[in-house]
């Protein structure tokens, strides 16, 4: 059952915004508190959408509501009212065969930036440069997003003895914040070779790899012998809100659109910027329109 089906069948009318709506303030706000204070294009196209009801989708006919999670598609929104976004490291998604579309958050990624994510299914993985390449999964080995760096330079640098200190960090924030590239035609970034080691060294990290599946099934993927050997992230200190929590499972265990979410916000704090100002909240325009309705649903049907 989608995400979709779930708030239906919790409260069949709250399709309806004035019904939504109609709550409390003090209800609506509860619904809403874990994701407070995001930057986030305006949900009204959402809202108009769930008035309309669900519609079949134009490549597979399925019924749907905001987007078809089999086609990556949009249906009853058009491109034009949601939010694109451009991700500073390219998102490979490894989906599990079993994992059932509709309950998935991968397809948030997908569609909100289409350019820079790539949903794969088990059993195909593709060939990886495992020194340019992390994956979030949590684990004994696995390390923090501040010390990723530091472990793929001592991969890819251990040959000549490059250290990653703080100078290297202020040269990959500046570099970042300019756009700044290395051109043959600049006679301090030496030859075409030279610029590309260069800037290797300064960028590293090429791709960043999620398993996306329930947390039972994903043994088989994460033993994979093609994903051994990365560098493994955990994001230790972050907690999900995710409304279907796996019985069992710490809440650490995030949702896949939080934990692209997080790992990114992570990484442009550490890497890019040192302020935030909300460059990727937007890869949670769905989750957290979602989130507001389902648990406002929850609380109008007195399940929480």
């Amino acid at each position: 059952m989608s995400s979709l089906d779930q708030v239906q069948r919790l409260h069949p009318s709250c399709r309806d915004k004035t019904t939504v709506s109609s709550d409390s303030s003090d209800t609506w706000e509860l619904a809403k508190q874990p994701l407070q204070g995001l930057k986030l294009a305006s949900h009204e196209v959402l809202e108009k959408a769930q008035q309309k009801g669900r519609l079949k989708c134009t490549k597979c006919g399925g019924s749907r509501m905001f987007f078809c999670y089999t086609c990556c598609s949009l249906v009853g929104v058009t491109l034009q009212e949601i939010p694109l976004i451009k991700l500073p490291v390219k998102i490979d998604i490894i989906k599990h065969p079993n994992e059932t579309d509709g309950k998935s958050t991968a397809i948030h990624a997908k569609i909100l930036a289409p350019s820079d994510v790539t949903i794969y299914t088990y059993p195909c993985i593709p060939d990886y440069e495992k020194d340019k390449v992390v994956l979030v999964f949590p684990g004994p080995e696995a390390v923090s997003v501040q010390d990723m760096m530091q472990c793929l330079y001592d991969r890819t640098d251990s040959r000549s003895h490059y250290t990653f200190d703080e100078t290297c960090i202020k040269r990959l924030k500046r570099d970042e914040g300019q756009g700044a590239t290395h051109t043959a035609e600049n006679p301090e970034s030496g030859t075409p070779d030279d610029a590309k080691a260069s800037e290797s060294r300064v960028y590293p990290l090429q791709r960043v790899v999620f398993i996306d599946s329930t947390w039972n099934q994903t043994n088989k993927i994460s033993t994979d012998e093609r994903l051994q050997d990365f560098v493994r992230i955990e994001l230790k200190t972050r907690k999900t809100c995710f409304w279907r929590r796996q019985k069992g499972k710490p809440d650490t265990y995030l949702a896949t659109i939080e934990a692209i979410y997080y790992f990114l916000k992570d990484y442009h704090e550490l890497f890019i910027a040192q302020e935030y100002k909300g460059e990727y909240d937007n890869l949670l325009f769905f989750y957290s329109y979602l989130h507001s309705v389902v648990n406002s649903a929850k609380i109008s049907a007195g399940k929480c």
